[in-house]
């Protein structure tokens, strides 16, 4: 069997998932040239690390980027970050369709799992308004970027940092050339607004995006509205945000101090509970938080960006799914409703199935970091909260493709470095699709025996 005929008879999971660890494979090659590195060279693990991070929109490091990587290795960091957050198989029907090839059935199927909820005959134009879109968001957050940069940096270096940024932004992927980030911008009203922006736009999904424009086209046309997804992608985000960036106030309030205008204090907060859902850019000292902080935004990490968007996470709509599921069992209701319209029973056990796999996931990962440490050499690390919370933030924050970190990325083994560099790959292809790949998508009936209840609660 030829290689071509493999290929073709791949699922669309793994299909997508090859290509990932493909643009993977090929960036930590990229990374390991001599051009790439300010140092001789960079160990195999440490390029591997920074490979997956980028092409899965991360941001977790093990080097710092602005000053070990040249111009070239941030270049490249930057391509990977950009194939990463349209998709490596967006990616490649742009470049097949560029040179006059045939998209595959295998390639537009993979493109509908990944932007339609439903079936859909214009996934092509669906992908190529994605395209147009991150290339027309990502040039507006460069030009507000270089207005802010323009006046502290060089041109040349402001225009490369600003593009540099909206990209990483867009894209949710947390890298930036700045060691502490966006601390040093903490107070920029311009920044920080950018910056959220290009997060928000960039973490609602594309298939939103796309439903956004076409109601906005044909509004005012009779029965032509926001599809149910939209809703509930649009309603939790906003939730998520404002819930997070009060209790980040609220637990935060000591800790800002009356040297700190009420502005910073409202921009740190809204920044935060953007960032840690989806970006991994941060305006404060992450290890500095006390634990009630880090506490929420780990569920916030957990609950990620939406569906079809460049984060992970288990999605917003999963969230929203599982909480008017315990509702309508509360209630005593049969079925699952949003915006008056019944959620397919199929859809809600999935979305369950996905709070169960994704937990377990972490606690998986979360006790094979700890049984490391527990037969190294080296000792624990010391951390101001511990190495637990430590780890279970770094855990999460890989699963979610967020890049917030405690400081403990760089102090993991070998060990520890491959468990993250996973959960990064699962985080960003998604749970599911793993199962799919692991377990075989294809449905089967089963057997079905008689009924028996049993006590639960």
């Amino acid at each position: 069997m030829t290689l071509r005929n493999r290929i073709q008879k791949l699922s669309p999971a793994t299909l997508v998932l090859a290509s990932f660890v493909l643009a993977i494979l090929v960036g930590s090659g990229l990374l390991s040239l001599p051009f790439a590195t300010t140092e001789e060279s960079i160990r195999w693990i440490d390029a591997l690390f920074t490979a997956t991070s980028a092409v899965c929109v991360t941001g977790l490091i093990v080097v710092d980027t602005g000053t070990y990587f040249t111009p070239v290795g941030q270049g490249i960091i930057l391509c990977l970050i950009q194939i990463g957050g349209i998709g490596v198989m967006t990616t490649a029907v742009v470049l097949f369709r560029w040179v006059g090839r045939r998209i595959s059935l295998r390639q537009r199927m993979a493109m509908q799992d990944l932007f339609a909820q439903k079936p859909r005959e214009d996934i092509l134009s669906i992908v190529k308004s994605i395209v147009i879109f991150t290339m027309v968001a990502e040039l507006s957050g460069a030009v507000l970027l270089f207005i802010h940069w323009s006046d502290e940096l060089p041109f040349t270096r402001a225009l490369y940092t600003a593009v540099f940024h909206a990209v990483s932004a867009f894209c949710n992927a947390g890298f930036s050339t700045f060691p502490d980030s966006m601390m040093r911008y903490s107070d920029s009203l311009l920044l920080n607004f950018t910056m959220c922006g290009l997060i928000v736009t960039g973490g609602i999904g594309f298939p939103v995006l796309y439903d956004f424009q076409h109601w906005m086209r044909r509004r005012r046309q009779l029965h032509v509205r926001l599809s149910v997804q939209s809703k509930t992608v649009l309603a939790t985000t906003l939730f998520l945000i404002a819930f997070g960036a009060a209790l980040f106030a609220l637990l935060e309030s000591s800790s800002h101090g009356s040297a700190v205008s009420l502005k910073e204090r409202v921009m740190t907060s809204v920044f935060q509970s953007i960032t840690c859902r989806t970006a991994g850019f941060n305006t404060v000292d992450i290890g500095a938080l006390n634990e009630a902080t880090l506490l929420m935004m780990i569920f916030l990490m957990y609950c990620g960006a939406s569906p079809g968007s460049c984060g992970g996470g288990v999605k917003t709509t999963t969230l929203a799914l599982a909480f008017m599921f315990a509702l309508s069992r509360i209630q005593r209701r049969r079925r699952v409703n949003l915006y008056h319209k019944s959620m397919p029973e199929e859809t809600v056990a999935r979305s369950l199935s996905l709070l169960l796999l994704s937990g377990g996931l972490i606690l998986a990962v979360l006790f094979m970091l700890l049984l490391g440490d527990c037969f190294s050499d080296r000792g624990l690390p010391s951390f101001p909260h511990g190495v637990f919370l430590a780890y279970a933030f770094e855990t999460v924050s890989a699963f979610g493709t967020v890049g917030l970190s405690m400081g403990i990325t760089g102090e993991l083994s070998t060990w520890g470095k491959a468990w993250i560099l996973l959960m990064m790959l699962v985080g960003r292809v998604g749970v599911l699709s793993f199962a799919y790949i692991i377990a075989g998508a294809k449905a089967t009936e089963g057997i079905e025996y008689a009924d028996e209840n049993i006590m639960i609660g």
